[in-house]
């Protein structure tokens, strides 16, 4: 299946005001996050998905594709929905949404999330992350609790699974082992994107702000691989910009050497 990455970036963000502009190592954050996905190259294209001009522009200056879409969409998968309809689009198979605020975004991440959909294994797909048991009282850490085939059961920002009457050490033993925290990218089959955003919102998605809900409380399967290095969270917050921006530096010249290592002619020379 071919795969098309779409990264959305709506400029009227609230915690963070104008995040897709904001500076991360002197460059706009939107910018960083689309030359993390073109560098990784793990889809066959990739394009930036906003609402305004602003961030048109520097994507366009940087090199990049930016599609200008309706500034009424009520969540980035609207978003990415309305790229996928469009004729220039149609070819690809598969849909994957790398939000506009992730800079240090995994090849192994996106690669897990699309192959749930590009296998066939389900139309959409997402991935999750062992998580310490102190992240179940973290109303901002999303949890998710899966079936044996890796099918999600429910995403809750409250203590999933829950241990009754504390339990013993066995059954805290069996709680810290399911404890995953999801990792908000998405792939999508066209047709499940399409399904997706064609729903009404479901109570469960507007009581817990978490948009998910909103296929699998209508019987859409969402696939969860789960990945065992998870890249650094994304940026929400000034405080998370600011420690991003101090981090920079350090994770960029790591990035190149690994690169560097990655591409070496691994043939020999001879004198």
């Amino acid at each position: 299946m071919s795969l098309l990455a779409v990264i959305p970036a709506r400029l009227g963000a609230t915690r963070l005001p104008r995040k897709p502009l904001r500076l991360l190592g002197g460059v706009p954050l939107v910018v960083r996050v689309w030359q993390r996905v073109h560098q990784l190259a793990v889809a066959d294209y990739c394009v930036v998905a906003t609402d305004a001009h602003e961030v048109a522009d520097v994507i366009r200056a940087a090199g990049g594709e930016a599609v200008l879409t309706r500034d009424d969409h009520p969540s980035g998968t609207d978003r990415v929905a309305e790229v996928a309809t469009r004729p220039a689009f149609a070819r690809y198979d598969c849909i994957v949404n790398i939000q506009g605020d992730e800079p240090f975004a995994s090849a192994d991440v996106i690669r897990a999330a699309a192959t749930l959909v590009t296998s066939a294994r389900f139309p959409l797909g997402t991935v999750a992350c062992p998580a310490a048991p102190d992240a179940l009282a973290q109303s901002d850490v999303v949890k998710v609790v899966t079936a044996d085939d890796g099918r999600a059961l429910y995403f809750s920002r409250a203590a999933i699974p829950h241990l009754r009457d504390d339990g013993d050490a066995h059954d805290r033993t069996l709680r810290d082992r399911l404890v995953h925290r999801h990792i908000g990218i998405y792939a999508y089959t066209r047709d499940a994107l399409a399904r997706w955003v064609a729903l009404p919102p479901h109570p469960l998605e507007r009581v817990e702000r978490l948009e998910q809900l909103r296929p699998l409380a209508h019987g859409i399967p969402i696939g969860v691989a789960v990945v065992a290095d998870p890249p650094p969270a994304g940026i929400d917050t000034e405080a998370d910009l600011a420690r991003a921006d101090a981090e920079w530096p350090a994770w960029e010249r790591a990035q190149r050497a690994h690169r560097t290592v990655v591409h070496r002619d691994p043939t020999p020379s001879h004198a």
